[in-house]
């Protein structure tokens, strides 16, 4: 909830990170494979999702000074449209919003939560996935919608934005082909609960 009001954007992901803490903790509270399964895989994807905010947050400074409030990424869109998307789509899929990686992440541990006698647990999960949206789309409102603020400084290297993308490719590609990631998750959960 620390995160509604937040206008820091790097405090706003620090704090959105005690959401998805929340879920990782519920795979684990599930007590069975699946539960384990959800959350390597949970954190395989909140990796990429996160390296890819954080790292389009980290490209924006203004005279040498690194942006500090969502304001200040406003029009980001139209002064640096690879980074905003890149930041738009991290922001959908942190929110949980399908196709993208991030929705899968909290269904298999919504299902594992189900599956292990959690329901109650899984639909508080739900609402404060709901009530998280709400931060998340602020920022893209910010980049899509406002004017733009101040120009950035330079041009974004070309090994930063292949990183990038990479963050991308994986947080909305992850659908195509979710067994690349599911079975090897199932096979270590197995092993770890020998």
């Amino acid at each position: 909830l620390a995160a509604l009001r937040q206008t820091n954007i790097k405090r706003l992901l620090a704090y959105s990170s005690i959401g998805h803490v929340g879920f990782i903790l519920m795979g684990l509270a599930a007590g069975n494979s699946n539960g384990v399964a959800a959350v390597l895989i949970y954190l395989l994807i909140y990796l990429f999702m996160s390296a890819g905010a954080f790292g389009c947050v980290l490209l924006m400074r203004r005279d040498g000074v690194y942006v500090e409030n969502v304001a200040d990424l406003a029009g980001l869109s139209r002064t640096r449209p690879w980074s905003a998307f890149v930041m738009a789509l991290c922001m959908f899929s942190l929110a949980g919003i399908p196709p993208l990686a991030g929705f899968f992440a909290k269904l298999y541990v919504v299902l594992a939560a189900v599956e292990g006698g959690l329901t109650p647990l899984a639909v508080l999960g739900m609402v404060t996935s709901v009530i998280a949206c709400y931060y998340y789309l602020r920022v893209i409102k910010f980049m899509y919608f406002d004017e733009p603020a101040a120009p950035f400084d330079g041009p974004v290297p070309l090994t930063l934005r292949f990183g990038l993308g990479v963050a991308a490719a994986v947080t909305v590609l992850f659908f195509l082909a979710p067994a690349a990631v599911l079975v090897p998750a199932k096979a270590a959960a197995a092993i770890l609960l020998r």
